[in-house]
């Protein structure tokens, strides 16, 4: 009752913000994210709505055509209006731009810098709500469909090394490492941060996934615990025996804490005895990360799960067993992101595969012999 609560209440913080960002825009805008309530969460729809704020201020502030009518009254003729043109500048304006809220606020105004994969994101939603404006007989074409997609080129997969995995568990255990002012309080949160990172390393949970565990997910006589996934779905997961004890060493001092009203069932908890936050976590693998690992700069609670994946994927060789314990509705996503081939694992390619030698005898059609007992992958 507690987590439908927590997921509940984030789900409401949403829909608020959602609605408050499509008071600004045009009604279409609204329509669309109505149409694809049902079949998105609400984080994806936060995203979509976010991203076409982005668009359609940009049209008004950059785009003379569109400068004169305020957004709430555009209609579907106006939206229409939109060239590949308008579409092309919108790209270039995204590499660097200031957000409208920051001009507004008491603070220095902050610019935003977008890459690729990021461009390509805020395309695909426009593409999404155009999509949906053609279909449905609003618009007489899909202009964003003239416009090609950035192309992204893969980055090789961030992970810890086992020397860094024994570093960065070491530096929640005993704080060696880090500035006096971390330690006074590393001192108060050693329990906590360890069973924190060791549930990372040793399950590959998303950050999100973590700070929505309750004490009354945990099965510790299974080594077992209730995790919601992306879209609400709930699974059971195991943990190795090496996080079941970071996890009792953290049980008895959670136990002892008396949280704020509304958080008394959360696993993990600020030292303000409230359910811990994402961010709270990310700053937080981010800190141990730049003493344990100096030469990996960008560590974060997702690199967490890229080393779980890949040790896993490692030792099992097994890629359907991997994206159902990392919750992948896809093999393609895992097979994408962590199945890359080490040089330890190109170089067993040379055991599979055998030349005839000169002394043998070769059929005629022979080019090469494979082991035929060996697998394929």
């Amino acid at each position: 009752m507690a987590e439908t609560a927590y997921r509940e209440q984030i789900d409401a913080r949403r829909i608020t913000q959602i609605r408050e960002i499509i008071r600004q825009l045009p009604q279409a805008c609204g329509d669309f994210l109505r149409a694809i309530a049902v079949t998105t969460g609400t984080f994806t729809r936060l995203a979509y709505a976010i991203d076409m704020r982005t668009f359609f201020h940009f049209l008004q502030a950059e785009r003379v055509a569109f400068s004169e009518k305020r957004l709430i009254y555009w209609t579907d003729a106006d939206l229409a209006r939109v060239t590949q043109s308008d579409l092309t500048a919108y790209i270039e304006y995204l590499t660097y731009y200031f957000k409208d809220e920051d001009e507004a606020a008491d603070r220095p105004v902050k610019p935003l810098v977008n890459h690729d994969l990021a461009i390509k994101r805020k395309l695909c939603s426009l593409r999404s709500f155009y999509d949906y404006l053609f279909k449905n007989q609003r618009i007489p074409s899909n202009v964003t469909a003239l416009v090609p997609l950035p192309k992204i080129h893969e980055k090789p997969i961030v992970r810890l090394s086992a020397e860094e995995m024994a570093r960065i568990l070491g530096q929640a255990d005993t704080g060696e490492g880090l500035t006096e002012h971390q330690r006074h309080y590393q001192r108060l949160t050693a329990r906590r941060d360890y069973a924190m990172l060791s549930l990372f390393l040793g399950t590959g949970i998303r950050v999100s996934e973590c700070v929505g565990i309750n004490l009354s997910d945990i099965n510790m006589e299974e080594n077992a615990f209730l995790v919601t996934r992306k879209g609400g779905n709930q699974v059971v997961l195991y943990f190795p025996p090496e996080v079941a004890s970071a996890l009792a060493a953290y049980m008895e001092e959670r136990n002892k804490i008396e949280p704020l009203p509304g958080h008394e069932d959360a696993l993990f908890l600020s030292l303000q005895k409230r359910r811990i936050t994402q961010r709270a976590v990310q700053l937080l693998v981010k800190k141990y990360a730049a003493v344990a690992a100096p030469l990996k700069p960008r560590i974060s609670p997702h690199k967490l799960r890229s080393t779980f994946a890949t040790n896993l994927y490692n030792a099992t060789g097994d890629i359907y067993l991997v994206a159902d314990v990392l919750g992948h509705s896809s093999v393609d996503t895992t097979r994408k992101h962590y199945a890359d081939m080490t040089d330890a694992r190109r170089r067993m390619a040379a055991d599979y595969v055998r030349l005839p030698g000169a002394e043998d005898e070769l059929p005629e059609d022979a080019g090469m012999i494979a082991k035929p007992e060996q697998p394929v992958t």
